[in-house]
């Protein structure tokens, strides 16, 4: 593997070349899904609590908490907020620091970074919702806990970068050449980069790092509800399509990194890593 500015932490190089796909949105043609499908067909998992050292080396237990969760409007944190009010003490290591200084007042659970930005607030160097190790309620992101108690999915209980990751939707704008443009949503990795001008210098990151690359079903599969919250169900069936033709292609082959195919270099270096 070739030297990288992270080579301590096993990560591959940031960029390297990768297979995407083009296709109208199936519910809304005026609109195009360009999707990387080097990344979706990637054996990437979370592995906090199994591995995970976290983005900061004095704080391993951390994962990726430690600065509290950007929101993406205020529908975002209005669904923070209706969830937040269903955590108790028993739940929520820092429910007492959460609670409104007025009474009938809103959770004290946001602030507002350097650029004016509102977040989740950090209490005691960590996301406000992430519970400690040693914590009787599980240690880890309180909505994790309460989306399990709840009976429904981490997308619905988390902000929507949280539960995002290591998923990241931008937008492009394509100019058709006959005075038309069209919008083009894009989904690829969320690597360092996406965390802003910070990510370079984070201690350790798992979108590139082998040791995440162990799950036994590719990102599109163990992601699938997340990528349908972020496209839609339709659009989701259509890339989906795509990837099971291009797995079932890989596996028809002796070798997985024909030119046919860019896999990704971690997903390649954690396969070798098991021989």
């Amino acid at each position: 593997m070739p030297p990288t500015k992270h080579s301590q932490t096993n990560e591959v190089a940031l960029d390297f070349a990768r297979d995407w796909v083009e296709f109208p949105d199936p519910v809304d043609p005026a609109e195009l899904w360009k999707c990387d499908l080097t990344w979706l067909t990637s054996s990437w998992q979370c592995i906090y609590g199994a591995g995970c050292k976290g983005i900061f080396e004095e704080r391993p237990f951390d994962g990726c908490c430690s600065q509290g969760a950007h929101f993406t409007g205020k529908e975002d944190e209005k669904r923070v907020r209706d969830w937040a009010a269903r955590l108790t003490p028993e739940t929520w290591q820092f429910f007492a620091e959460g609670q409104p200084a007025k009474s009938k007042g809103k959770l004290d659970i946001t602030e507002k970074d350097d650029e004016g930005d509102k977040k989740t607030r950090v209490v005691e160097d960590g996301c406000i919702f992430l519970n400690r190790p040693g914590f009787a309620g599980g240690e880890g992101c309180s909505f994790h806990h309460l989306a399990i108690r709840e009976g429904v999915h981490f997308v619905e209980t988390k902000p929507d970068v949280c539960w995002q990751l290591p998923l990241r939707q931008s937008y492009e704008e394509l100019d058709r050449g006959d005075g038309n443009k069209i919008s083009v949503n894009v989904i690829g990795e969320f690597d360092r980069r996406g965390w802003g001008e910070g990510g370079e210098e984070l201690d350790w990151y798992c979108s590139g790092n082998p040791d995440a690359h162990i799950a036994s079903e590719p990102l599109y599969i163990t992601n699938k509800t997340e990528l349908i919250a972020m496209m839609n169900e339709k659009a989701y069936e259509v890339l989906a399509d795509i990837c099971d033709q291009r797995m079932a292609a890989q596996s028809a082959l002796k070798s997985r990194n024909l030119p046919l195919f860019i896999v990704h270099p971690a997903t390649l270096e954690a396969d070798r890593l098991k021989k």
